[in-house]
């Protein structure tokens, strides 16, 4: 049987940060309203990059850690809510920045699952004996969805990317996934496309915003967190002692502190990067991946969890040797 593993992994932020304290020139806001709410500090915003920009450094990061040569990469999946383009995809863009010919490469959108998403795909695919290694890129620009006027979302969100690449193995390292949605009727986060537009007017469309409840959204995700975790954890017969280290995604602090607490384990098994770069959606998990490994946090053969949630509504978890 086939099995897959993490080859390498990397990560790339923007070098703009906008502080806390920076915030309060655009809204009615402090440093310590969002501290103590979020967990945020800081976060790093674009100023004249895209999506593929930030996707293609963190790529090259990734498989520069892997030591696999790129050319036997035969699948690229980029997670992402804000695309360069509606067409082409920023994997079929970041193939050939990467030089790569003949390799199967599409976007998906499960919004800040989506990387996880991403990883369950390829896993599968792999395992399936159809391709070999796999590039997953988690990338966004929210900057480009953020109403700088709404203090109740401003101060969250950030931009950069994270990615990963994974191969065919012979002991079994990715372990178990989970990925889940409960389609959101309600609209608790969203952002809407252009309006249908009329063709006697064929007026610019307007790009929309982030649109969130924050505390019906708090309310799932403290649930969600924990619960992914013991499925996983059920399902593979663990118990949460023979878990070296948690990556969840850094969407707020007070949701990792719930779930820390209703799992029973203190915060120094949790990773925590939110501080730095605020929620950064679908690059969340891949980086702070990333930043746990080569911080020595996640060592090899760590026995890791990762989870996380977002809009549409998705969740999801996975259970990994590293």
């Amino acid at each position: 049987m086939r099995y897959t593993k993490i080859y390498g992994t990397g990560s790339y932020v923007p070098d703009k940060i906008i502080t806390n304290e920076e915030m309060t020139k655009f809204v009615d806001t402090s440093d310590e309203w969002i501290v103590s709410r979020t967990g945020i500090k800081e976060r790093r915003i674009v100023t004249d990059q895209s999506t593929l920009d930030l996707a293609e450094i963190a790529a090259n990061r990734a498989i520069e850690s892997s030591s696999i040569d790129k050319n036997k990469i035969d699948l690229i999946i980029v997670a992402t809510v804000t695309s360069d383009y509606a067409f082409p995809g920023v994997s079929n863009l970041l193939q050939s920045r990467l030089g790569l010919d003949n390799v199967m490469a599409f976007d998906i959108n499960a919004a800040c699952s989506g990387f996880l998403f991403a990883l369950q795909i390829a896993d599968k695919m792999i395992k399936s004996e159809s391709y070999n290694y796999a590039l997953i890129v988690g990338a966004e620009i929210l900057s480009r969805l953020t109403d700088w006027r709404d203090r109740n979302t401003c101060v969250l969100f950030g931009d950069g990317a994270g990615a990963m690449v994974i191969g065919k193995s012979k002991t079994n390292k990715i372990k178990d996934i989970i990925t889940a949605s409960k389609g959101d009727t309600d609209f608790l986060l969203f952002s809407k496309n252009p309006d249908i537009k009329d063709p006697y007017v064929n007026e610019i469309s307007s790009q929309d915003h982030i649109h969130m409840n924050g505390s019906e959204v708090f309310k799932f995700a403290s649930r969600i967190m924990p619960k992914t975790i013991k499925k996983l954890l059920e399902r593979n017969k663990l118990n949460i002692n023979e878990i070296n280290y948690i990556v969840a995604h850094q969407a707020n602090l007070r949701i990792i502190d719930k779930s820390a607490r209703d799992l029973g384990i203190g915060m120094d098994k949790m990773f925590i990067n939110i501080d730095k770069y605020g929620n950064t959606s679908a690059a969340s998990v891949p980086i702070a991946i990333d930043e746990a490994i080569r911080s020595e946090k996640i060592k090899r053969d760590d026995l890791f969890l990762t989870v996380a949630f977002g809009g549409g509504l998705t969740w999801a978890g996975a259970l990994i040797e590293y």
